[in-house]
């Protein structure tokens, strides 16, 4: 199987385009990577990687081995699931593209039950927006999404949990008091419908905009900022684990007087529920969500 580890090393070395990087990752000198990748290129007759000072760079045949090399990674890493769902015992690699919120405040648990349970089973993550997850999902880079909001999905689609929005603050303990208030209101980006739900209860309670606001690139920073005092936000509850201190959380009501919640979903096509890392982690959920676990 020399072919293959030849194609493991020419992937890294494409992801990393640093011979010292690529050789950390592979654990081999570099003299010894560069020795590899000599003999590689003698044996496709033509060179692969250019190197200069800055790193590596891919020619015009080596972007087409690299493309070759990761399509063969690919295939042999579902023929390694297919054969392992021959065995009786749970083994391959889980893959998971999750919501950054909830990778950050919910998945570790259900991740450490996993790990303890399934020890031979490998797990590889990814985190990022609602977006970026169900590209992975389309273009089968993982076997389950973990997303927020009410996706369109044809598949495998698994309610697990809702949870409430609330307007969280040091000072204020009313809504109309962020009309007095002079501390900025602060928003995180999301390129899902949170912010346009924020967006429609904030105008159906006040009919002006916020007087200012400031927008950052992650939830935990929007909370951090919140809970030292530089102004107030609207966090969903799963972000809120009871340990914040003298911190006032206002639940978010809709035009019926029902808390405004999100849903978390579940996602997968069929197919990658045949696998059994993957079936048992989708029962393991089960497991966790039915005995509170959200």
């Amino acid at each position: 199987m020399s072919a293959l580890s030849e194609f493991h090393l020419l992937s890294v070395l494409a992801q990393e385009m640093n011979m010292r990087k690529a050789a950390e990752r592979l654990f081999v000198s570099q003299p010894a990577l560069s020795q590899r990748l000599q003999s590689i290129e003698k044996e496709w007759e033509t060179k692969l990687f250019v190197r200069s000072q800055k790193g590596l760079t891919l020619t015009p045949a080596g972007e087409l081995v690299i493309q070759f090399a990761n399509e063969v990674i690919g295939r042999e890493e579902k023929v390694k699931e297919s054969i392992g769902a021959l065995n009786s015992e749970v083994h391959g690699t889980l893959k998971l593209a999750v919501a950054s919120i909830v990778g950050q405040n919910w998945l570790p648990q259900v991740l450490k039950k996993y790990i303890s349970r399934y020890p031979q089973a490998k797990i590889s993550l990814m985190t990022g927006w609602s977006s970026e997850i169900s590209k992975s999902l389309y273009e089968d880079q993982v076997h389950i999404g973990i997303i927020r909001g009410t996706p369109d999905w044809k598949g495998v689609k698994i309610h697990l949990f809702k949870d409430s929005l609330y307007l969280v603050d040091k000072e204020i303990t009313r809504p109309e008091q962020v009309l007095e208030t002079d501390r900025p209101f602060i928003q995180f980006k999301s390129d899902s419908n949170y912010y346009q739900e924020i967006q429609d209860w904030w105008m159906r309670q006040f009919k002006t905009p916020p007087k200012r606001t400031v927008v950052v690139d992650q939830i935990e920073t929007c909370k951090q900022m919140a809970f030292n005092g530089i102004g107030y936000a609207i966090l969903p509850a799963i972000t809120l684990n009871g340990a914040e201190k003298d911190i006032f959380k206002i639940p978010l009501l809709d035009e019926n007087n029902e808390p405004i919640e999100r849903d978390t979903w579940l996602l997968g096509y069929e197919s990658a529920f045949r696998l059994k890392q993957v079936r048992a982690f989708a029962e393991l959920i089960r497991e966790h969500v039915e005995e509170g676990g959200n």
